[in-house]
């Protein structure tokens, strides 16, 4: 009799090892992050803001090459450019060499993504009809390193397969997000650019296949091809996504050991989640709220409702009926220990939307509109309200995940690899 298939069950020890490590990187930088938001806020709110605006907008870069830009567009095109590689080179290997290579548990982190930008479109949708239905997307995306932040807080004794469940649905939400705004987010395309960048992202391609890891080489070819996919009119954060994709996984003589993609993700995610995150996030978040009257004007805006209820309500819902459809369908059970109030907690971490809702918004309405204020304004107490009921949920369940978390640490052998691993 064949066995059912089980829900979050325990990865391998190298899977969680390294997840693990991940973690801990992501949640330095969501602390800086948080950091950033909160230094920007208050300088957009004090009596020096006219400052913060002008830093914001300050050009800099070469005229001659189209990239006299301003320190926001910077931040938005170039940083998270590096985000978004990071995110390619870990989505990959997740799929290359990782515990998601098997389909049938790459399945539920996909399923959970997809649902959890579906449903927050729609809600969305229903609360903009006749409306600007063009910030539909906003809601869509997990913020990675702000949602881990908050799970260190609150979920520190997290089952290890819950905590890559998380990771994987956060990183494949963002590439879907990438792959919204490159084709409903490109306002005029140039194609001669955008045919151009094939050359120094081929030639990069062709060197890291060959295990190349020269800087001198690959950077000017990747900087090349952000800016070319920049001047095409197609957001050049979509660049860094393939550049990642570029990256082999695997060691070319087949033997155990880091690969390239590996090394690439240990010298790039510091970079990433401790300085280009929290950049943007100083330069993104700083909105004017204008007292309780501009508070109150933006709360009662559509967009900002519809970003809301997309965040607080869509993404939990999205996530778990995609992820209960996926457990129907493919008869699994969820593994000892865990009940769907688990599921329902990570969904709700899912719906904090920082980074990538904060830059779908300016492409949606424009940098310092009204509008993008009141996306601020609704990002903000969206993602807030959806960690603090998170935490709640999560809490509820802190018992339990002691239990499971001391019994991943047993290693009564004595072998650095903890016993439920092995057994």
């Amino acid at each position: 009799m064949t066995q059912a298939p089980r829900l979050f069950s325990r990865g391998s020890w190298a899977e969680a090892r390294r997840v693990a490590d991940v973690l801990r990187k992501e949640t330095i930088g969501g602390a800086l992050l948080l950091l950033g938001t909160v230094i920007a806020l208050v300088w957009a709110n004090s009596p020096w803001s006219g400052r913060y605006d002008a830093l914001v907008a300050y050009e800099v870069g070469p005229a001659a090459l189209h990239l006299d830009l301003s320190l926001g567009t910077w931040a938005a095109d170039g940083l998270l450019a590096i985000f978004f590689f990071v995110a390619g080179l870990e989505l990959k290997r997740e799929f290359v060499a990782g515990d998601l290579r098997d389909p049938r548990r790459a399945a539920v982190p996909v399923a959970a993504a997809v649902g959890g930008v579906v449903v927050p479109a729609l809600c969305y949708v229903v609360l903009n009809l006749g409306g600007a239905l063009k910030g539909w997307a906003i809601p869509t995306a997990t913020d990675i390193a702000f949602a881990l932040a908050v799970l260190a807080v609150v979920g520190r004794f997290l089952p290890s397969a819950l905590r890559t469940f998380l990771l994987t649905l956060a990183v494949v939400d963002d590439l879907l997000a990438i792959l919204i705004i490159a084709v409903f987010y490109t306002a005029q395309l140039s194609i001669i650019p955008l045919l151009a960048a094939l050359a120094p992202l081929g030639l990069f391609t062709v060197l890291v296949q060959r295990r190349v890891r020269s800087w001198w080489l690959l950077l000017p070819l990747a900087f090349t091809a952000w800016a070319l996919v920049h001047a095409s009119g197609v957001h050049a954060t979509v660049a860094g996504v393939l550049l990642g994709f570029a990256v082999p996984v695997l060691r070319r003589d087949g033997a155990e050991g880091h690969g390239l993609a590996e090394h690439f993700e240990h010298r790039f995610r510091p970079l990433s989640a401790g300085i280009a995150v929290p950049i943007f996030a100083f330069f993104a978040a700083g909105v004017t709220v204008g007292g309780l009257d501009g508070l109150r004007s933006a709360l009662t805006d559509p967009i900002a409702l519809g970003i809301m209820a997309g965040l607080i309500v869509g993404k939990p819902i999205g996530i778990v009926l995609a992820t209960w459809l996926t457990a129907r369908f493919t008869r699994a059970r969820i593994d000892t220990g865990l009940t769907w109030v688990d599921v329902t907690g990570l969904a709700m971490l899912g719906g904090i939307g920082f980074t990538v809702s904060l830059l779908i918004g300016e492409l949606a309405f424009g940098t310092g509109s009204e509008s993008d204020d009141h996306v601020k304004v609704a990002v903000l107490l969206g993602s807030l309200a959806a960690a603090l009921l998170a935490t709640v949920v999560l809490r509820m369940r802190n018992r339990t995940y002691r239990q499971l978390h001391a019994a991943e640490q047993v290693d009564r052998d004595n072998d650095n690899i903890p016993d439920v691993y092995q057994h």
